[in-house]
């Protein structure tokens, strides 16, 4: 018998063979004339600025940016690093550095810059001029791989908001064309009622870019709307949610995987899955229970993206437990959870119970596990790839789960099982005892199901 293949693996087969080198998803189809850049990052040079912390620090921001690069389609050629007090204001890295940079760019073959920030429009210009390649930051990076990666209507109208809020400002410059005007006396023949100082192209292409921006909002308040119709649903039966939250790459997904046989999408790659995932399962005994999981963090998140995926993110906000994801294998497994609980402030998440579960632990060295069992004691050690750890994670999560507040004893009729199966579903059944009148419960329920139970009360 063949094993049964997964949605999420015909997803990522799907993806492999579609896989593009194109780059920022930026050209819109509704904005004809504007002669935006199809930025194609096929062979690339990082630069990053190292403004403070220690060295290592430094290393795994341009790391990690290489793994954005790579997950974009990119060959990443080179890196380098820049030690400033702060970065320039002209160019980013500062004269000096920019001919070393073009240098590297020439001697490389190099088609494209990446820069470990985010790059004001006349950095952007003035590094270009200099550099003579195209110059990407890393939220321009970002953007492009949620556009890759994003599959639901809710998160294509996301991504799409967060890409066009971040190409506004940057529209100077982009294309001298940009600065035409269209009509006047000696324009191009363009008739009666053309004639006169015109609309730049630039303010065309704006107003074009902001009446989107506009729709696209209101696209996803009425998604939102949606969302949270849903989620009272699950408020009102009662049913407890737990939220999977983490750092990109930390195996949220297969976690999820291993823990309801879900079977989404996993791929060894930064935000691989950005379309929220959400399971019915059960604890040990008996108390039913959603598992969701999130779109992964990662340090200096954009905050359009934050802005545009506020909504999804209010998952995590209105869940019962965080279930924080760690990667144990990572070289900076503490400078993952402090990126993460940054963002989940700014969604008004850092009040909810937090569960730390460090995973990749067969990846992971003796040393590094020593040292996060010493500094997270209560943190739970698993391998979503070996199972190691699961069964502790099954336990920790139920005895973290909110526990429904009314005792009661109840005698139900034997044509009541719609009631006995709501206690089994939302509540905690204490003791049995079958009688001829019908199935006495000691249980523990919630206060709207306590109300409903009131005329079946045990004498």
């Amino acid at each position: 018998m063949e094993p049964e293949v997964t949605t999420g693996e015909l997803e990522l087969e799907e993806r492999h063979s579609l896989r593009r080198v194109a780059g920022l998803s930026t050209e819109l189809t509704d904005i004809t004339e504007v002669e935006y850049r199809q930025l194609r990052l096929e062979r690339v040079v990082l630069v990053g600025v190292w403004t403070g912390g220690s060295i290592a620090d430094a290393e795994n921001s341009l790391t990690e940016l290489a793994a954005l690069a790579e997950t974009a389609g990119s060959e990443v050629l080179e890196g380098l690093i820049q030690r400033r007090s702060q970065p320039d204001a002209a160019t980013f890295i500062g004269r000096g550095k920019v001919d070393e940079l073009r240098d590297v760019v020439i001697a490389t073959g190099a088609d494209t810059v990446i820069c470990d920030g985010e790059l004001s429009p006349s950095q952007l210009r003035k590094l270009e001029e200099q550099v003579k390649v195209k110059v990407v930051d890393r939220t321009a990076l970002i953007l492009d791989i949620f556009a890759q990666h994003a599959k639901s209507k809710e998160g294509k109208a996301q991504v799409e908001l967060a890409q066009l809020q971040y190409l506004l400002p940057r529209l100077r410059g982009w294309g001298e064309s940009l600065s035409r005007q269209g009509g006047g006396a000696g324009g191009s023949g363009g008739g009666v009622g053309t004639r006169g100082p015109g609309e730049t192209k630039i303010e065309t292409d704006r107003r074009r870019i902001n009446t989107r921006i506009s729709k696209l909002k209101r696209e996803i308040k009425a998604l939102r709307t949606v969302r949270q119709t849903k989620r009272a649903k699950r408020t009102n039966s009662g049913v407890p949610a737990v939220a999977i939250a983490g750092y990109t790459n930390a195996g949220k997904s297969s976690l999820l995987n291993r823990l309801t046989s879900a079977g989404v999408l996993v791929e060894d790659a930064l935000f691989a899955t950005l379309d929220p995932t959400t399971r019915r399962t059960a604890a040990e005994d008996g108390r039913v229970f959603t598992l969701s999981d999130t779109v992964g963090f990662v340090r200096h998140l954009p905050h359009h993206i934050v802005e545009a995926f506020r909504s999804t993110l209010e998952e995590v906000a209105y869940s019962d437990l965080i279930v924080h994801v760690v990667d144990g294998a990572h070289p900076d497994p503490e400078g993952q959870v402090s990126a993460v609980r940054e963002v989940l402030g700014e969604v008004g998440a850092d009040r909810i119970p937090e569960l730390l579960v460090v995973n990749k632990m067969d990846a992971a060295d003796e040393e590094t596990i020593l040292r996060l069992k010493r500094a997270w004691p209560d943190a739970v050690f698993v391998s979503a790839r070996s199972g190691l750890g699961i069964e502790a994670l099954h336990a920790a999560i139920a005895a973290r789960l909110p526990r429904p507040a009314v005792d009661l004893r109840v005698l139900l009729p034997y044509d009541r099982g719609d009631l006995v199966a709501r206690i089994h579903r939302t509540g905690q059944v204490l003791e049995t005892r079958h009688t001829e009148q019908g199935t006495e419960l000691r249980v523990r329920v919630g206060d709207q199901l306590a109300a409903e139970l009131e005329n079946f009360l045990a004498p």
